[in-house]
């Protein structure tokens, strides 16, 4: 039976940490490196919903892709939130790793699942590696650009985006002509803001990510840049726990688990009464199968 080094080591073959931004926090969080796994966990989050999952499916070890220790704490008493969870973990003999920028600047890595949910072909990253960076070359980077299987409108593809994506209460929305054709997508993972430009110099038609803010997305618009489509953050890097568990299971032989509940922490959508505008698309339904692999 594979071991929690192991199962590290596999981890750390595909997404080094030293890939990762200096003011990250990956790696082993919490674990004995000689203690066996037999099953393990992926979760974007390590929340008490997902600990309380890992808890029931009596794993050894959570893989998650946001750190639970980004910022220094001074106490890990279980009176504190941070706290409460390492207590836990920790009684349960259940590891704790994580792979947070250094899977997102992979390739494969997380916009690269993204990109795979939406159908895009011929992908280069949004923003390459900078050169002389560990992570340089062989298409690493944030974010991915690609094409479409064929052109859409901007209401269409939202629609597409919001039945490909994994559901969840507030779906997807978009910011542009709802006719406007697409034909080249870039997309990035998590919060996207910050690469709006990078996605304008690359001169595509629509630019998916989450997290997008009011100023920023108007500017954008308002300087000709490409159509946006927001996804929630989970939506958006959800689809890479299916490759995470995909290379557990062929790398390490771990039976690995994949966590669906939803961690965003918006929790209702309601539609607005009609303003003569177009839609862009429809509300999420509430009965959508759940998105699960394995």
């Amino acid at each position: 039976m594979p071991t929690v080094a192991d199962v590290l080591a596999e981890l750390e073959r595909r997404y080094p940490p030293s890939w990762a931004e200096e003011w990250d926090r990956v790696g082993l969080v919490l674990g004995e490196p000689d203690a066996q796994v037999r099953r393990v966990l992926c979760v974007v989050d390590v929340v008490p919903e997902t600990v309380a999952e890992a808890l029931a499916a009596g794993v050894d070890m959570i893989v998650a892709h946001h750190p639970l220790l980004l910022r220094g704490v001074s106490s890990v008493a279980p009176t504190t939130y941070k706290g409460r969870i390492i207590h836990q973990l920790i009684k349960a003999d259940i590891a704790l790793y994580v792979a947070h920028t250094n899977a997102d600047v992979a390739a494969p890595g997380v916009s690269d699942a993204l990109a795979g949910r939406l159908g895009l072909t011929d992908l280069r990253p949004l923003q390459p590696a900078r050169p002389g960076t560990p992570a340089a070359g062989e298409g690493r980077g944030v974010g991915r650009i690609g094409r479409l299987p064929r052109p859409m409108s901007l209401a269409e593809l939202t629609r597409h985006a919001t039945s490909v994506l994994p559901t969840t209460a507030v779906g997807v929305r978009a910011a542009g002509a709802p006719d406007r054709i697409v034909r080249t997508l870039a997309v990035c993972g998590g919060s996207g803001d910050s690469f709006l430009a990078d996605a304008s110099a690359a001169g595509v038609d629509a630019y998916l990510t989450a997290d997008l803010r009011h100023h920023p997305a108007g500017e954008h618009l308002a300087t000709g840049g490409p159509a946006l489509l927001d996804a929630t953050h989970w939506a958006t890097e959800r689809p890479w726990l299916d490759d995470l568990a995909a290379l557990l299971r062929g790398t390490s032989g771990v039976e690995a688990l994949v966590s669906d509940l939803d961690t965003s922490p918006w929790t209702v959508h309601a539609a607005p009464p009609s303003t003569g505008r177009p839609a862009v698309a429809e509300p999420v339904a509430d009965d959508k199968e759940p998105d699960r692999e394995g």
